[in-house]
């Protein structure tokens, strides 16, 4: 109970709570968890595939590489030249469906927390490193409009943890890093990102599935851990 005390303290003492997207807001794994991953479909190994999606494919995330075939394409074909096209395809359009579906069908925890939020008088922004195609679905997201400032990284041509994503997402809040807390599941360093640019930081671990040593290696940067983001009002 001391910790769920603290955790609202250090809410109500904010003036804004800047969240990540994907595995924080939503996850396609969990609103369509029988769909197949893409790994699955290309045939390769889970690790290689998120190896690529997080280390190598940082055009996608800035926005030079916008076309979902052509983005399945050449992190396939990094792995495995062989992969046919029509396998390509198929994993590109299974892609697209299980993002958008992850957008319109946002858990419900998720929508009521930022309402609860907002009526508390607290700023809410979006921080989500992503490509043109995983937000392709966002207009039809029920959060679109909960958000004072919304910055993928396809758009601002900037990706976490670099110091210049949350510095402009503080610009166009207009508020201070020490007047605001960053939440996320700690994916690309997000956490070591918001600290270094002098936020606060929570750890939602709700829709991750991680070895121990890298959920601990992720808690480093956090000043508290949740699994639900009811927690945090």
């Amino acid at each position: 109970m001391e910790h769920d005390r603290d955790l609202i303290n250090l809410i109500d003492g904010k003036r804004a709570v800047i969240f990540d997207l994907f595995h924080t807001l939503t996850s396609a794994g969990a609103v369509m968890p029988d769909s197949p991953m893409t790994s699955d479909i290309l045939g390769i190994r889970r690790d290689e595939w998120n190896r690529q999606l997080l280390e190598k494919s940082i055009d996608r995330l800035k926005g030079k590489d916008t076309d979902p075939v052509e983005i399945i394409r050449k992190m396939a074909h990094s792995v495995d030249p062989s992969i046919p096209m029509h396998i390509i395809e198929e994993a590109a359009r299974n892609r697209l469906e299980k993002f958008a579906a992850s957008l319109a069908d946002m858990p419900a925890a998720s929508i009521r927390t930022l309402e609860r939020l907002r009526s508390k008088n607290k700023k809410t922004a979006l921080l989500s490193n992503a490509d043109f195609p995983e937000i392709s679905g966002w207009s039809k997201c029920p959060a679109a409009g909960l958000f004072d400032c919304v910055i993928f990284s396809c758009e601002a041509g900037l990706v976490k943890p670099e110091r210049a994503i949350y510095g402009l997402c503080l610009e166009r809040l207009g508020e201070r890093p020490a007047d605001c807390v960053f939440v996320g599941d700690g994916g690309s360093d997000e956490l070591a990102g918001a600290k270094n640019a002098g936020l606060s930081t929570v750890m939602m671990t709700g829709h991750i599935k991680l070895p121990p040593e890298k959920m601990k290696e992720r808690m480093r940067y956090a000043d508290f851990v949740i699994s639900s983001l009811d927690e945090l009002v």
